[in-house]
């Protein structure tokens, strides 16, 4: 009776154990296929694209610098990645710079990780004597692989170009934005440094990391959703600037040339009264210039031919007769 009650027992609980297991495949599969699973998958196959296209970015421009030198490859890259063409690398990126910076501030990384090391290095010291004593063979011993892992020159080199074009890329930048090879830039980083004067003594550092990757990443976001209308107010403005500009540049030019011409007249005045002075101090006298010469300063030529006029009798002069005849 007892074996006879046991067998329809066991045959239920393993009915029942089929049908579990036939549920929990059923809800796998239908988790696994529904619409929330196959978003997941789309969602990460366009990540996936749009990260090789932020990879496939970073090349060399086609246009220089100013002074005609070839920019480096970072330039293409973070032009890309902040231009929110594709927006999810974007996204990533900006959340990867802003957890760092939360983590730097919140979080003891250092010690954090001197912890781990005293801890991973106590685990194995522990290990491979423990295994010395009791099996007469290290248990590190038997973890140590085959062959240390090395870093290949052509890794090294790759990473080490890298570096060298990242450093390069910040280099340069400084240089164009203080050279005021885009004004815009240039005029954006001055309003920063500005702004950021007066904000480091009331924000703290990461507070000001913060803003400064937040406007950096967004910025040019808001830029490109309203790129019409915004373009369309800086060139009202531009030429709003335009128009005053050349109306006191006019100003500024007939301001010059008046005071040219007075200027000069001062010098010719003051030029004069000096020669005084000095012909003055040498006893001279001051060198007037005479008026120029003129025909009716002369008298009239005569016209008429001249006559002869024959000379009046001489006088003779009698020599006086004395008065006593000796």
């Amino acid at each position: 009776m007892a074996d006879g009650a046991a067998t329809p027992m066991n045959g239920n609980s393993s009915a029942n154990l089929d049908a579990l297991k036939n549920n929990a495949a059923a809800a796998y599969s239908s988790v696994a296929n529904g619409p929330v699973a196959q978003n997941v998958k789309d969602q990460h196959a366009k990540t996936t694209a749009e990260l090789n296209n932020l990879a496939a970015a970073r090349q060399t421009p086609a246009t220089p610098a100013a002074t005609g030198q070839p920019l480096t490859h970072y330039h293409s890259f973070f032009s890309e990645l902040l231009s929110w063409n594709n927006p999810r690398a974007s996204a990533i990126a900006y959340a990867t710079v802003v957890a760092f910076i939360f983590s730097v501030r919140y979080l003891d990384v250092l010690r954090w990780g001197l912890k781990l090391t005293w801890m991973v290095l106590g685990i194995t010291v522990a290990a491979e004597l423990l295994g010395k004593t009791l099996l007469n063979n290290g248990l590190a011993t038997q973890l140590r692989p085959r062959k240390y892992y090395t870093v290949s020159r052509e890794t090294l080199d790759a990473m080490i170009g890298d570096v060298h074009e990242l450093i390069n890329f910040f280099v340069i930048e400084a240089q164009r934005v203080l050279f005021a090879e885009n004004v815009y830039a240039s005029a954006a980083a001055c309003l920063g440094a500005f702004i950021s004067y007066y904000l480091v003594k009331i924000v703290p550092y990461w507070g000001l990391a913060l803003i400064a990757t937040t406007t950096l990443f967004f910025v040019p976001l808001i830029y490109t959703s309203n790129q019409e209308l915004i373009d369309q107010q800086l060139k009202h403005a531009g030429d709003m600037i335009n128009a005053q500009t050349h109306q006191l540049r006019t100003v500024v030019e007939k301001q010059t040339e008046q005071a040219t011409q007075i200027t000069k007249q001062y010098m010719g005045d003051y030029t004069a009264k000096a020669q005084s002075l000095i012909h003055s101090a040498r006893g001279e006298e001051p060198h007037h210039s005479e008026p120029a010469i003129k025909p009716t300063d002369f008298p009239a030529a005569p016209k008429d031919d001249f006559k002869n006029v024959e000379p009046a009798a001489s006088v003779e002069k009698q020599e006086p007769q004395p008065l006593i005849v000796a």
